[in-house]
Parts: C-alpha cells; structure tokens; sequence
C-alpha cells in the first residue's frame, strides 16, 4: 500500500494543536532562517505557534478550515485556509506544513487537493492562493508543479516582534490558482476528502 493510500485526513480539532504547533515551529526553524531571526527561530517560536494554534482550535472560525494529515494516528502535516480572505485571489492558503522524514512523498500536493476540495464545496467560484519565501526555492517549484502561478509579491513582517526583524524587508511571492484550476485540483468527495472528528 502506498504512503498516500494509508493516510487519514481529517479536520483538526483542539487536541490537534500541541501536535500542529510542533511541526510549524519545527517546519519554520528549517525553512525560515535568513527570513526571521535566528532569536526567534531557537527561542520564542515554539511557545508563539502553541499560542496560535491553542486559539484557533479551541474557537474555530466558520470561514477557515484546518486539515491534518495522520498515519497510524501520527501527525505527518497540515494545512490551514482562511476562506474569504481575499476579493480578488479569493481563499488563502495561509499555512502548509509536511513533517520533514514524510516530505517528497505526496503528502503537501495531497493537502493542497483536500483544500481546494474544502474551499470548491464551501466557496464555489473561488479561487486559492499562497504565499511563499522568496528563499524557499523548493517549496516555488512544488508550487508550479501542481499549477499555481506566480503572480506577484510582498514583503515579509516577520512574527516574534521588533528582536525578529531582520536588515532588510525578506520577500515573499503569490502563488495563485483560479477558481476553474481550483475545480480541476479539488479531490472529490470520498477521495482524499476530511473526515468529520478526530
């Protein structure tokens, strides 16, 4: 059976978020250096995601969607998506983390797919999109891979307050998929979709 065949996905409830917190505070630490401070990175950003994800879960928004990925009941990634974020590029895509033993083995392209499966059926007409560092090279091509499209950029506000602010504004890049690219990369219901519960 292949990796994708046994995983779970399901929307994540507040027993999730010590286990969420730990893989984005570790995914950040491995991704973000040169972007947020290295202070940060090693000290303050693991409480700073438990704080996040403690209030997420405990009082969930009904326009924002988190999903985890588990194998035999092991966290192995998740994704988070804000539903109405934008008028124009539509749901955001605002975080998606693999855990990094389980990475390349179509656990990220398979989060993507449940989003857009979550955002077609909630939101139909919208489209999806991401930001990305513009450091993160890896994490761009995966992006294109599954045809998202590069379709602007910002500057980065690096968390954890002024001791994490870095010389020089770090870049990050949208990647965006329309609502008919939405459609075509959504999973369809029974298939890779979130079960209700834990």
């Amino acid at each position: 059976m292949s990796e994708i065949a046994r995983l779970r996905f399901r929307r994540a409830d507040p027993l999730d978020a010590e286990r969420i917190a730990s893989l984005h505070a570790e995914s950040w630490r491995r991704h973000y250096r040169g972007a947020y401070s290295d202070s940060f990175l090693d000290g303050d950003v693991a409480r700073d995601r438990l704080a996040v994800w403690s209030g997420r879960l405990r009082d969930p928004r009904a326009d924002s969607a988190t999903i985890v990925a588990e194998d035999d009941g092991a966290l192995v990634g998740f994704a988070h998506t804000a539903l109405d974020d934008d008028g124009t590029w539509g749901a955001l895509l605002d975080n998606l983390h693999v855990v990094s033993t389980h990475q390349r083995g179509g656990i990220g392209a398979r989060l993507v797919e449940v989003t857009a499966g979550v955002v077609h059926d909630q939101r139909p007409g919208s489209g999806l999109y991401l930001w990305v560092l513009e450091q993160n090279r890896a994490a761009q091509a995966f992006y294109a891979a599954i045809g998202g499209q590069c379709v602007g950029d910002g500057a980065v506000e690096p968390p954890g307050g002024d001791a994490s602010r870095l010389a020089g504004s770090p870049r990050k890049l949208r990647f965006a998929w329309n609502a008919a690219s939405v459609t075509t990369l959504a999973r369809p219901l029974g298939s890779g979709a979130p079960t209700e519960g834990p």
